[in-house]
């Protein structure tokens, strides 16, 4: 049996429980006098019978699936033959996998080993007895859990404090756990980081103008030892950035403005949807359009003026990359300029400034710390876009700041270097790491930066 039908079996019993719960809560308000009798409603009342037979299942499935794929593999051991378990740790992890996949193919009959086959039927056998298990267990304890809500169903029972406080409960776990994702990646990239640190110099890192990652299996082979200097992968990724933030703002604010104090309403309900389409465009069609039609195009318009042009230039990948995030700016920016307080406008019409004083002076300083929120959020998007930059702007480390030229970014090093089978102990993989651990700093300070202005105009115009 899956966890998902055990998981649907708790919740239809939950819902079940909700309704007899009410229901109850209906029946002793008729007997007591009116609904105004109980001390919460009918609906709380369900709510908790249904949550003390949800919580306390889906606790038991959690804990279980946790701890079943460690128990079972310890229950398998015995299973292992003793010239594997000779050979160490690193074989019998080896061992288990292949059994592992074998249960999956449901083909033992044709694994000509053994062994194998029945360590195959003893692990599908565990886990076949596990799930009943599982299943037998939450349902029980669902049950008991409603029947105990429901008997304490009375005129004076506190359904609505109960419920409010474990609404609440799960809205502080919700907000944990976002806190603790980002701690956990965090410090996940920095261990790895420090790693990358011991084997190569934080000065050559961070100073250096040479990236060349390959390492070589053996001491004696030609190229063992890299070299990683980070600073043309952030020149890049800084050029590229640029170029699509000189795109994306003006005409992203500019169509902002047009549909928020100028359009009409008709013109308004057309063209910002049509606008927000961009926004779900993949960005590997967008990769295909500037690898197939803006860089061609840049490249014999260079021709003709007498440029030497790359076929992969930071120029072409950072103009795609500017139309893809025109939605993020125009949208954000439509949506704070209209949120501006219309009795701004009409005093400032009042006094006599025209429409475009009226936008220029007042209502744009007004809406500027949303407005930096919304560019802000744009850069981030442009600074860890990949694809597009792979497919137009090449892998080549180049130390240049001319857009016609071929450059790579952070983000692209990344996904270059973990690509494929990887072993996470040499310099190369690690490197990764410590590319991404600078790349968060940077932002950092970015966001911090934008902070400061956003508080800055907004102690002015709150």
């Amino acid at each position: 049996m899956s966890t998902t039908t055990i998981l649907l079996v708790a919740l239809s019993l939950a819902f079940v429980s909700f309704v007899m719960g009410r229901q109850k809560a209906y029946s002793i308000a008729r007997s007591s006098g009116g609904v105004s009798k109980l001390h919460s409603l009918p609906g709380h009342y369900g709510l908790m019978v249904g949550l003390w037979c949800a919580l306390p299942a889906l606790a038991i499935i959690i804990g279980w699936k946790l701890f079943e794929g460690p128990i079972v593999s310890s229950m398998l051991d015995s299973s292992i033959p003793q010239a594997v378990h000779d050979l160490g740790e690193k074989p019998v992890d080896l061992y288990k996998n292949e059994i592992n996949n074998l249960a999956a193919s449901g083909n033992i009959a044709a694994e000509p080993d053994a062994a194998k086959q029945q360590a195959a039927t003893r692990l599908n056998t565990l886990r076949s007895y596990s799930a009943v298990a599982l299943f037998l267990l939450s349902i029980a304890v669902a049950i008991i859990g409603a029947a105990l809500a429901y008997r304490k169903i009375k005129s004076n029972t506190r359904a609505r404090p109960i419920v409010e406080r474990i609404i609440e409960f799960f809205l502080l776990a919700s907000a944990s756990i976002a806190i603790l994702t980002t701690v956990g990646i965090v410090f996940s990239v920095l261990f790895e980081a420090l790693r990358f640190f011991s084997q190569v110099s934080v000065i050559e890192f961070v100073t250096g103008t040479k990236w060349s990652p390959q390492t070589a299996i053996r001491v004696d082979q030609a190229g063992s030892s890299g070299s990683f200097g980070a600073i043309p992968l952030f020149l890049g990724t800084l050029l590229i950035s640029a170029i699509a933030m000189l795109v994306a703002v003006p005409f992203g604010l500019m169509s902002a403005i047009y549909l928020a104090e100028y359009a009409s309403p008709r013109t308004r309900a057309i063209v910002k949807p049509l606008l927000e389409i961009l926004a779900g465009i993949p960005t590997v069609v967008y990769g295909f359009f500037a690898a197939l039609t803006v860089a061609p195009l840049i490249r014999n318009l260079g021709e003709h003026i007498g440029l030497s042009v790359s076929s992969e230039s930071a120029l072409a990948a950072g103009t795609v990359m500017g139309i893809m995030i025109i939605p993020f700016v125009s949208s954000l920016s439509d949506d704070v300029i209209t949120a501006v307080p219309q009795a701004m406008r009409d005093g400032s019409s009042g006094l006599g400034a025209t429409k475009s004083e009226t936008v220029r002076k007042v209502v744009f300083p007004a809406a500027l710390p949303g407005i930096v929120g919304g560019v802000l959020l744009a850069a981030s998007r442009a600074i860890g876009e990949t694809m597009i930059v792979v497919m137009a702007a090449g892998l080549a480390a180049n130390l240049t700041i001319n857009p016609l030229e071929a450059v790579t970014t952070v983000t692209v090093q990344i996904v270059t270097l973990l690509t494929g089978d990887q072993e996470f102990d040499s310099a190369k993989t690690l490197a990764a790491f410590a590319l991404g651990l600078l790349l968060f700093i940077t932002t950092l300070i970015l966001n911090v930066i934008a902070l400061r202005v956003v508080r800055k105009y907004r102690e002015q115009y709150d």
